[in-house]
């Protein structure tokens, strides 16, 4: 029996593996998104195309991350490699090293942008309440 790729969860798994909480993945999606929709979104089978796409760019994932992950197959893969792995683990680590050094470069470039972001929103916030005080 053929298990079917739930791409909504792979998107909410690859969202809190970077950290983004659903409302950091809403407001980069634009103003037709919410927490709630992009909630919407993680329970789907399948996600349009043109929206997988524009969270992958979001993301910095391969589209076909979303289409073709499969936890249990993963695991599965994993578990067989290092079952039958003549070499020791930390071979098979070290070939995997630049794919975690890229994975973290990632994961703060991220970082840097969400706390570049509080940065502006606490700034407008202070212009506003300004604005404010001045209309007083």
């Amino acid at each position: 029996m053929e298990q079917k790729i739930h791409q909504g969860r792979n998107v909410k798994r690859f969202r809190e593996m970077l950290g983004i909480k659903q409302e950091g993945l809403a407001f980069d999606l634009g103003n037709d998104w919410n927490q709630k929709k992009i909630s919407l979104l993680e329970q789907k089978d399948v996600i349009e195309d043109n929206i997988l796409k524009q969270i992958s760019s979001i993301l910095k994932i391969p589209v076909e991350a979303f289409q073709n992950f499969d936890e249990d197959q993963a695991i599965n893969i994993i578990s067989n490699t290092f079952d039958n792995c003549q070499q020791p683990a930390s071979v098979f680590y070290n070939s995997n090293i630049n794919q975690v050094d890229q994975f973290v470069k990632l994961h703060e470039e991220k970082i840097a942008l969400y706390e570049r972001m509080l940065k502006e929103k606490e700034e407008m916030m202070q212009r506003l309440e300004k604005l404010i005080n001045n209309l007083k």
